[in-house]
């Protein structure tokens, strides 16, 4: 594993910016290729959606991550808050932050958002498998010992050698890019048929919050919050609990 792939001089082209940067290009090809096949000309604003919501989520999932998740280190350290290329990216915080954008940028262009959102879900979940590419490059989101000769080494200067050491780790970051590929192929599977309005985004929320609730018991980068849980996992309760009661309420909706 290498942090940098090469250097400009002094300023270092990082593996971790590579990846995030293709996880959002990735992502919005494919939304594109999705919306396209829908038939309503959305995809023409996909470019000026894709940026919105690109900086949206970069700043809502670097303010969660500092605010939720790693204050007591932050507010001894506020101007290191603009380095996101230490790491500390929280989705949750991201989706958050990107949904609010995504609601006033289709407002504005009169597009119906529950059927955009659900066509582009898929997208949604690709680009977070290849975000957390970008996390193992960096050696951040990663996972607490494993207590055996089992799991991942990182080199001395990623933020998970300086909390840990040389001491093998759970591969949380590994596990949840492979987890987030398969609620990929479930949500393209799901949206083959015709399903209620708003079902397939929900469905995301619901199988992404249960992944990140039980990967949650293996990450080491964030302390318990409250009730023995971490913050990513109350959020992901707080999700699932909302995305599954409008996922049953669209389908009674379409039902009647």
């Amino acid at each position: 594993m290498h942090q940098y792939l090469t250097f400009i001089g002094n300023f270092p082209i990082r593996f971790y910016g590579i990846f995030f940067s293709f996880g959002i290009i990735a992502g919005c090809i494919i939304a594109y290729f999705l919306l396209k096949k829908e038939g309503h000309g959305w995809e023409k604003i996909l470019f000026d959606f894709g940026l919105v919501i690109s900086f949206s989520g970069i700043i809502g999932g670097r303010l969660w991550d500092v605010f939720f998740f790693d204050w007591q280190y932050y507010h001894n350290h506020l101007l290191e808050i603009p380095f996101i290329w230490q790491g500390g990216m929280a989705i949750q915080g991201g989706l958050l932050f990107s949904a609010i954008a995504a609601y006033f940028f289709l407002k504005k262009h009169g597009i119906p958002i529950l059927p955009f959102a659900d066509t582009i879900s898929p997208a949604i979940i690709l680009g977070q498998a290849i975000g957390r590419i970008a996390n193992f490059m960096n050696g951040d989101a990663f996972g607490h010992p494993t207590g055996s000769s089992f799991g991942l080494l990182y080199p001395k200067t990623t933020l998970a050698y300086k909390t840990f050491g040389s001491q093998p780790l759970w591969p949380a970051e590994v596990w949840e890019c492979q987890g987030d590929l398969i609620i990929f192929v479930l949500l393209i599977w799901f949206s083959c048929s015709k399903r209620p309005k708003g079902t397939v985004f929900c469905l995301y929320l619901m199988l992404y919050s249960i992944l990140r609730f039980f990967l949650e018991y293996l990450r080491g980068d964030y302390a318990i919050l409250a009730f023995g849980l971490k913050s990513a996992q109350i959020t992901s309760v707080i999700v699932f609990i909302l995305a599954s009661v409008f996922f049953i309420y669209f389908n009674i909706k379409k039902q009647n």
